[in-house]
Formats: structure tokens, sequence, C-alpha cells
């Protein structure tokens, strides 16, 4: 799968071109938290409403615990391919303050930096696939968070791999196009909406 198996309305940057979310992953690529390290740099620069920054990120390394508990937790549809990757990481923020005042923006500001590391990871020639297949409160419950913190996805990161180790529905899916709504779908110029 590359940029060439979609439709683009209008030319993207190379990296947004790119970017695509696999299941199909290397089981022998191996990552180091350097190496993801400018991928986290990239979500800690994301924006974030008055700068509350309200997001953290738990990473698993596949073979240690932290990985295993996160696949663990993970739809079976999703943990049968997620086991390959490099890395899992749980995408986690801050839903009210230690005072106990809602934060209205934090899934929204969540997204931003984990959109941002997702695009420096294409840059660094790593894949990512986000995942709302997961039991979050049983995850949250694991990693010791508290009650003000939430898991709201898990991302797999690493490199493809061989799409026939997959079952043949997921290479199905797996060379299937990208497909998007079209623009005129989800833009609205004008006051008519």
């Amino acid at each position: 799968m590359t940029e060439q198996n979609s439709d683009h309305s209008f030319p993207l940057s190379d990296v947004v071109a790119k970017r695509w979310s696999p299941r199909a992953y290397s089981s022998t690529h191996v990552l180091s938290a350097k190496d993801l390290g400018p991928c986290f740099e990239a979500a800690r620069w994301s924006p974030s409403s008055g700068n509350s920054q309200p997001w953290s990120f738990v990473v698993g390394f596949r073979g240690d615990e932290l990985f295993s508990a996160m696949v663990a937790s993970m739809a079976e549809g999703n943990a049968i391919w997620a086991t390959h990757a490099s890395a899992v990481v749980a995408n986690i923020t801050m839903t009210h303050s230690a005072e106990g005042k809602a934060l209205s923006h934090a899934l929204y500001d969540l997204g931003q930096a984990v959109s941002h590391f997702s695009i420096q990871a294409t840059a660094e020639d790593l894949l990512v696939h986000q995942m709302g297949g997961f039991n979050s409160p049983e995850l949250g419950e694991t990693l010791g968070l508290a009650d003000n913190f939430t898991v709201v996805t898990l991302m797999t990161v690493g490199v493809l791999g061989d799409i026939a180790d997959l079952s043949e529905k997921l290479q199905d899916r797996e060379r299937a196009p990208r497909v998007r709504k079209p623009l005129s779908e989800i833009v609205i110029q004008g006051a008519s909406y």
C-alpha cells in the first residue's frame, strides 16, 4: 500500500500522502526509545488549548510487560496482528484538572499530538496504526492511572512486514484502496449547512 493506491483531490506533501495504517508488521524489526524520540518530540510540540498539554503516552516494546499488557487489552481482531508490531503506545489524556475542572478540549488536543506523532513517524519511515478496539478501563487500571486520566486510543508502530502472514480477510483489507469521503461532503462553504 502506498500513496499511489489512493485518490487525492489536491497534491499533498509527501509525508502526508505516504501515511497509512498497516496491519502487516515485521515481527523481527526492533525499535528503541531513541528511535521513537523524534515522534514523541513532535507530539510534545503539538498545539493545545491554553497550552494545557493534557496528553501523555505509555510505550511498550515487543517482548516487554507493557507491550503484553496493551496487546492483552485489545479486541481479538486487533491483537492478532498487533503482536507483530515493534511497539504499542497508549495515548492518554487528562480529562479534568486535579481541582476537578473539566478539560473540554483535552480529547482534541490529544488527537493533535497523536497526529503529530504519526506524521513524524512517517517521516522516520515508520508506520503507525491507531485503534479504539481495546478495553480502556482495564488498561487504565493496569497502568495505574489516576481517575482524571484515561487511555483514549492505542497505536502500533513498526515497519512493514509480509502481508502474506495475515489472514486472507486481513490481506484483502491491507490491499484495498484507501477511501475517504469527497471534500464536498466534509467542507461546507457559505451560510447553509
